[in-house]
């Protein structure tokens, strides 16, 4: 019987879903995590596809690592938990196209790319997703230069490393774009606050021309009451 796993590598826990998944196959369940925990160790910090390979009849079972998602990849890359919830407006990071060439190599067995400059333009897919840049470039625009030729040679040749210079230049310009989103975000967030602010005085100043409206009529119908005497 095989049993699909999703687990964060390295840290596998007991808990609801493991044991209703586990539980009644009868196998040792603390066995079961220590092993996958020693199997995805490599893997640490990323979710790791497992699939157990369980004899119902002996109990004995057998762990099979895949590698992470290729999301998973792309974020342990940059060095991030989160993609970008608008990736739109917020990019989270700037990869090197030989980074983006090392996690094609890694995954492109798993996918149905059928060459690495396919498997290449399924990752800056997924870039795209994750609100990632490539080369300082929209993704979109980096998958048009690969069809148009451009880092043919890279792909090629298979190149998975960029230079330190490189690397840190990419960072350099990053953090030019990351500074000026915080400002755009910060801009957003006081105009945001002030239409709040806005809105809560209109909303009360109705109630201040009622309170002086009625502050003007009680003289005024004293005084009738005293003519009437």
């Amino acid at each position: 019987m095989i049993i699909k796993l999703l687990i964060e590598a390295g840290d596998m826990k007991p808990g609801p879903a493991i044991s209703q998944k586990l539980g009644p196959l009868g196998i040792n369940i603390g066995k079961v995590i220590q092993d996958v925990n020693s199997a995805t160790s490599g893997f640490k910090g990323m979710k790791v596809p497992v699939e157990l390979d369980v004899n119902a009849k002996t109990k004995k079972f057998e762990v099979k690592v895949s590698s992470p998602p290729v999301s998973e990849l792309i974020k342990k890359e940059i060095g991030i938990e989160k993609a970008s919830g608008e990736q739109g407006k917020l990019k989270v990071g700037n990869l090197a196209i030989e980074q983006i060439i090392k996690i094609a190599k890694i995954k492109h067995q798993d996918m149905l790319a059928r060459d690495l400059k396919a498997a290449v333009k399924t990752v800056i897919g997924s870039c795209a997703s994750l609100g990632v840049l490539v080369e300082n470039e929209e993704p979109k625009r980096v998958e048009e230069q690969i069809v148009s030729g451009k880092y043919s040679r890279e792909i090629s040749e298979g190149k998975t490393e960029a230079s330190q210079e490189k690397l840190a230049k990419l960072k350099e310009i990053f953090e030019k774009i990351r500074t000026e989103q915080e400002a755009v975000i910060k801009k957003e967030e006081e105009q945001k606050a002030a239409e709040e602010a806005e809105k809560v005085e209109k909303k009360e100043k109705p109630e201040e021309a009622e309170k002086a409206e009625e502050k003007k009529e009680k003289p005024e119908q004293a005084k009738k009451a005293e003519e009437k005497k």
